[in-house]
């Protein structure tokens, strides 16, 4: 059994689909700042064999392919001062690059997912997650930086050359040779290589974005600062202890942020550069932050999704995560965690069989129950792994089926808070059918006390760790009367 995070991320995965036009978008897409697991790698010899089948290139990235990335990071926002800024940091980083004379167009897509990347015909992408969560001007800069990197050093297209040559050589070995378990081997050996060859270029792209960064006048340090960030960030998620991926195509945030800050420190001492602070707050003050409320939102322990025109609200204790492909929860020392998510239903196919057909592990006999919850018609499971024990339900409400897991830790039956949690499941209230999103509003302090404008924070759980790290400050820092800081606000 993979335990409960192998089985939600296996839940996350059916729940959604990757056609081949977007795996083959994956693979031209630079790097996202996203941190992805641990690893020790040396610094990055990029090189492509020469005899590499040259079948990518800038030529291939075509106004469809942007589209459809845009499409699936929720369309552009609407946030004119922000791409302004945007605009202006790269216009300014591309003289100070290696690469003058190559031409950007950046795009800010309306999604609450902290994520950055790159095409290698130029266009850049940043999520208005990820500028919210940076603390000025220089850190949306070093994100930038290190993207237009991977434009420069052709990294997107060395990886996807790299790719169709492993893929190749795996085939003729199992089908031309007819040796399938010699071409199984060089498939399996191929992705540890490969993902060591993309790690490498992040680290590349790390070192060479800290010196545009500081050519361009910016803070150098900026970039230790924003992955400091991030990593506080991802602690905040629920569910996020998620295992390792020794496969990451990222080496681990913490390694980052050692040698970007070393790269910084090689080029001058902390204080060195502009942050433009004052610009990056005058940009972002009233930016949507969160979800947005036609993909689902979650207000304190209740989800909403007026479009599907359903919500729930969660027992006490549990913090709330809403995915692309499903919602997520957590209590705070894990020992318990949840997923609702919408699967597929065959015509005629009966509630228990939904369940049997979703999940990977055995249930026990003696679980199944069919009832009714909020009028409609459900069915409820019981699965008993070595580590954690499953409460499970599919519910059929219209044309749509929606499945509910709730996990605790060893034997505990988690079944009395599932009840609850399930009995929840209805129609959204009048109220929340116009429901608007959260924004990030800049307000100035007045006094020392970090808790007095976290009190001020509409977010659903850990108000203060969450404001420190929205604006940057360590736990126990002092922050200055009459000056600005970032709170989400209804």
């Amino acid at each position: 059994m993979g335990g409960i995070t192998g089985q939600f991320r296996s839940a996350a995965r059916r729940a959604g689909s990757v056609t081949a036009s977007g795996l083959l978008l994956a693979g031209l897409l630079g790097a996202c700042v996203a941190d992805q697991g641990d690893a020790t790698v040396r610094p990055a010899v990029v090189r492509v064999p020469a005899e590499a089948p040259r079948t990518t290139g800038r030529e291939r990235v075509a106004d469809a392919d942007h589209l459809k990335l845009v499409a699936s990071f929720g369309g552009e926002a609407r946030a004119p001062g922000v791409t302004r800024m945007l605009t202006e940091v790269t216009d300014r980083l591309v003289k100070a690059s290696d690469r003058p004379d190559q031409a950007y167009a950046v795009t800010l897509l309306d999604s609450p997912v902290v994520n950055a990347f790159a095409l290698p015909n130029g266009r850049l992408y940043a999520t208005r997650g990820l500028v919210a969560l940076a603390s000025d001007t220089s850190e949306v800069a070093a994100v930038l930086a290190h993207e237009m990197a991977h434009v420069t050093l052709n990294h997107a297209t060395a990886r996807s050359e790299l790719e169709l040559r492993s893929a190749l050589v795996s085939r003729v070995v199992a089908d031309v040779l007819n040796d399938p378990t010699t071409g199984a081997q060089l498939q399996s050996q191929s992705r540890f290589a490969l993902a060591r060859f993309s790690r490498e270029q992040e680290l590349e792209a790390d070192a060479t974005g800290v010196r545009t960064l500081a050519k361009a006048g910016y803070d150098p340090f900026a970039a230790g600062r924003f992955l400091t960030a991030l990593n506080r960030s991802t602690g905040l998620k629920a569910g996020s202890a998620a295992e390792p991926d020794m496969l990451a195509t990222h080496p681990g945030t913490a390694e980052r942020i050692t040698q970007v800050t070393r790269a910084a420190r090689r080029i001058g001492a902390p204080g060195i550069g502009i942050d433009d602070r004052a610009s990056y707050l005058a940009a972002v003050d009233g930016l949507a932050y969160g979800d947005n409320p036609r993909d689902g939102a979650v207000r304190g322990h209740r989800f909403i999704h007026p479009g599907l025109g359903i919500a729930f609200e969660v027992p006490d204790g549990f913090a709330l995560e809403n995915t692309r492909a499903a919602v997520l929860g957590t209590t705070h020392d894990g020992n318990r965690r949840l997923l609702f998510d919408q699967i597929d239903a065959k015509e005629g196919q009966s509630l228990e069989a939904v369940l049997k057909a979703s999940w990977n592990d055995a249930f026990d006999p003696a679980g199944f129950e069919t009832r009714d919850v909020g009028g409609h018609p459900a069915a409820f499971a019981l699965s008993r792994g070595k580590d954690w024990t499953f409460r499970l339900a599919a519910i059929r409400i219209g044309d749509s089926t929606y499945r509910m897991i709730m996990a605790a830790k060893g034997a505990t039956d988690p079944d009395p808070a599932f009840r609850r949690w399930t009995a929840t499941l209805g129609a959204v209230s009048p109220d929340e059918t116009a429901l608007r999103p959260l924004r990030l509003q800049v307000v100035q302090a007045t006094s020392a006390s970090a808790e007095e404008l976290a009190r001020r924070m509409a977010v659903p759980d850990r108000a203060l760790d969450r404001f420190l790290v929205l604006n940057g400050l360590e736990r126990g820092a002092a922050l200055v009367p009459g000056r600005s800081y970032k709170i989400v606000a209804e």
